[in-house]
């Protein structure tokens, strides 16, 4: 018991590390938290973990308002050498629409494999489940009303309508595998990662 209690703790250090040390810009402590081949699939990105982190050093924002990532107590499974942890989120960001700033709000899930290894629990796969999003103004103005009035966001599923309007404008194309919630492919991506974790030796 106090083996099993050990391991749901560090993972949850590894699920909490990373939304701080993505948003923080601490690359290095990032690069710590998945295997050499580690993987990881968002809606802009899906890939190599390091390639992960060389695209996010370039649109990083060292100051005030970046995106933010709240991470929830992930619901940790631990077998042998392997786990999965499921971990829902927010992720927060602001930007300019029209003449309004606005804040998104975006709620998902993480969906992490994760192995045992010598340098201790890390990630191997990471997916994200996207479950619904929001736009707020900053502050209410006539401009937000109208934007929204005028603006066509149907081209984006609704899901992730918001966090992906706001990345399409910002000239960052989404990934075609993107998973929502109670989706067939969701279905597909735990029955697969339940399947994993049972095989574990």
């Amino acid at each position: 018991m106090a083996s099993h209690t050990a391991d749901t703790i560090a993972i949850m250090q590894v699920v909490q590390a990373w939304g701080l040390c993505r948003d923080q810009g601490r690359w290095e402590d990032l690069a710590r938290l998945f295997t050499p081949d580690g993987t990881i699939h968002v809606t802009w990105f899906s890939g190599a973990f390091t390639d992960f982190i060389a695209a996010s050093r370039k649109t990083y924002q060292p100051r005030a308002p970046r995106v933010k990532h709240l991470i929830g107590t992930p619901v940790v499974d631990v077998k042998g050498d392997r786990a999965l942890a499921e971990t829902n989120i927010q992720i927060t960001g602001r930007f300019r629409m029209g003449n309004a700033k606005v804040d998104y709000t975006s709620f998902a899930r993480f969906l992490d494999r994760f192995v045992r290894t010598p340098d201790g629990w890390q990630i191997r796969t990471r997916r994200a489940i996207y479950e619904k999003d929001r736009l707020d103004p900053v502050a209410p103005t006539e401009d937000f009303a109208r934007t929204m009035a005028e603006t066509d966001f149907s081209a984006v599923p609704e899901p992730y309508r918001y966090l992906g309007y706001r990345l399409l404008n910002a000239g960052r194309p989404l990934q075609p595998d993107i998973i929502c919630d109670g989706t067939p492919e969701m279905d597909t991506l735990l029955s697969d990662a339940r399947q994993w974790l049972a095989a574990a030796g």
